[in-house]
């Protein structure tokens, strides 16, 4: 969410903002805004001169009472009266106009960096840079459910009859596999810095909101039927929402969290549910990193983020390589992004296995997080990455350590926790 002082003085910035978003629907939002915040200061400038009035009536008031003139004290009185009641008018209606100015600052893209490139879907986000050189074999990759299935590590039939499409039950040396990568990032994480975390699983609507957009929200989140709670989608939404409402030292920045979660999402729109694979699905579960840090340090710790999956990655002797998203792929809270993606040899080409996202103070503006450097108080800057998400990282991973004979090479990094094993040996 955008300033609205920002708003009022570059009008044409945010309109362009929206263009280059694509979301020429949204552009009449702007006049709108300010047109109520024209209206929300008027009235505010008013209901201060009347208590101001206020003041000074009521001591005039004393004095006439104590000179005896009660009869000009009734009229005063009565004007004390009017004022009141005209004053309560225009606190409902500054109320009423702050509320819709909320409701549309809220639907406002966020102003995305200069750097981004301009496009109107993720057809057009640009490569930036590609790491570790991809490999066909010379035999062929099945489906990742079928190797999967080799090693007797996957029933999505028996989930299919408990929960629906997008649900599977993991089994074996598959469970202890997808186990060891979670385990394995958590600890490159920590090596790296990042305070470990298990957030809450369910948050409220008020954190719901403050860290997404209204779209996102109907497409992603499931809502407790009867309770102000959703489950989380991803923990960056738990883990930012730590913060809500909290003024940080600037000597204690930055917060730099990693997080463990299920993670819950309707997946909802064109996408879909992919009833045979486990790419897209209804549950899953989650490593992820986050920063608040100082404005100026944002773009810094940008960088660093998406270079810790990439780092990951390699580790796993997986390729990958990273795409700058295009205007029209960023969602509306975002400043910047960047895709990390794997290299599937089965289908020869790379596919999305993380998302690193700067938010500027979008998220710190809905959510009041603050930083106070002794002089003045300002808000924060957030970001988030995913470390590793399986099943994706899964696919990624028994795509590229597949062997002719049908066994999984382990890399050395993830063998202390695959009990030192050094491959996976298919049961048929």
């Amino acid at each position: 969410m955008i300033d609205i002082k920002f708003l009022r003085e570059n009008p044409e910035i945010v309109r362009q903002n929206i263009r280059n978003k694509f979301q020429d629907s949204k552009l009449p939002l702007v006049d709108e805004v300010i047109e109520l915040d024209r209206l929300s200061r008027a009235a505010k400038g008013e209901a201060d001169d009347l208590r101001a009035s206020r003041n000074k009536l009521s001591k005039q008031i004393g004095m006439l009472m104590a000179q005896g003139k009660k009869d000009e004290a009734e009229q005063v009185k009565q004007q004390v009266a009017a004022n009141a009641q005209r004053l309560a008018e225009l606190e409902a209606l500054e109320a009423e106009y702050q509320e819709k100015i909320l409701r549309i600052m809220m639907v406002i893209p966020n102003i995305i960096d200069p750097s981004v490139p301009i496009g109107r879907d993720d057809s057009e986000n640009v490569e930036v840079q590609r790491y570790g050189d991809p490999v066909v074999p010379d035999f062929e990759i099945p489906y990742h459910t079928d190797i999967m299935e080799r090693f007797d590590g996957i029933d999505l039939d028996a989930a299919r009859d408990v929960a629906g499409n997008g649900f599977y039950y993991l089994m074996g040396d598959i469970a202890r596999l997808h186990s060891a990568v979670i385990s394995y990032a958590r600890d490159f994480m920590i090596d790296r810095g990042f305070t470990y975390c298990v957030p809450p699983f369910m948050i409220r609507s008020n954190v719901v909101t403050g860290v997404m957009s209204f779209a996102e929200m109907d497409a992603m989140m499931y809502k407790i039927e009867g309770e102000d709670l959703y489950l989380i989608g991803t923990s960056e939404h738990s883990m930012i929402g730590k913060f809500i409402d909290k003024i940080l030292p600037v000597e204690t920045l930055p917060r730099t969290l990693t997080s463990y979660s299920p993670c819950f999402r309707k997946e909802k729109g064109a996408h879909g549910i992919e009833e045979r694979g486990v790419y897209r699905i209804h549950q899953f579960e989650k490593q992820e990193m986050i920063v608040v840090c100082k404005p100026e340090e944002s773009k810094m710790w940008f960088d660093k983020l998406w270079q810790n999956t990439v780092d990951l990655f390699r580790s796993l002797d997986i390729p990958v390589r990273t795409l700058e998203c295009c205007s029209g792929d960023l969602a509306d809270l975002k400043v910047k992004s960047v895709d990390v993606e794997a290299w599937s040899p089965r289908q020869k080409k790379y596919f999305e296995v993380g998302s690193c996202s700067n938010l500027g103070d979008a998220q710190a503006r809905r959510l009041k997080i603050r930083v106070s450097d002794n002089k003045q108080k300002y808000f924060a800057h957030t970001l988030n990455n995913t470390v590793v998400a399986p099943p994706r990282m899964l696919i990624a991973f028994l795509e590229n350590n597949l062997e002719a004979d049908g066994s999984v090479r382990i890399p050395e990094v993830l063998r202390p926790y695959m009990g030192g094993k050094e491959k996976l040996v298919p049961k048929k």
